[in-house]
């Protein structure tokens, strides 16, 4: 459950169900009901995970649907920033250009990165496997 939650979550999310297992551990509950509830909490987060990622497959079906030219391409064109902009970034870390970003905008750039890949690419390869 700990694992699902992070993933949900992030790292808030490993905390929140260690909390959640404290407090059942507090409570005097058999190995058995303790294991009832606990596969049954991950079955709710996982249920929870994929209302969530059929959320998300629904708006970007809404978006493909659209007659806006933007609202089909704007993902891509994240994308493609990006990517150059983290190339960019890495012309300027070697010393090829000569400019000074802070450190800050670097992590940022990575977080946003990151996600936009894994939701771009993640999302695809949900919706290609679910058909």
């Amino acid at each position: 459950m700990k694992k699902i939650l992070a993933k949900i979550f992030g790292g808030a999310g490993g905390g929140v169900a260690e909390k959640i297992s404290n407090i059942i551990a507090k409570h005097t509950f058999s190995k058995e009901d303790r294991a009832k509830f606990e596969k049954e909490m991950t079955e709710v987060f996982i249920k929870a995970e994929a209302d969530m990622q059929q959320n998300v497959t629904e708006r970007w079906k809404t978006d493909m649907n659209s007659d806006s030219w933007l609202s089909k391409n704007v993902r891509p064109m994240v994308l493609i920033f990006l990517v150059i902009s983290t190339v960019l970034m890495v012309f300027i870390d070697a010393g090829v250009i000569s400019f000074n970003v802070k450190d800050t905008w670097i992590d940022l750039l990575q977080l946003v990165l990151i996600t936009v890949i894994g939701a771009y690419f993640g999302g695809r390869s949900f919706e290609k496997i679910k058909k």
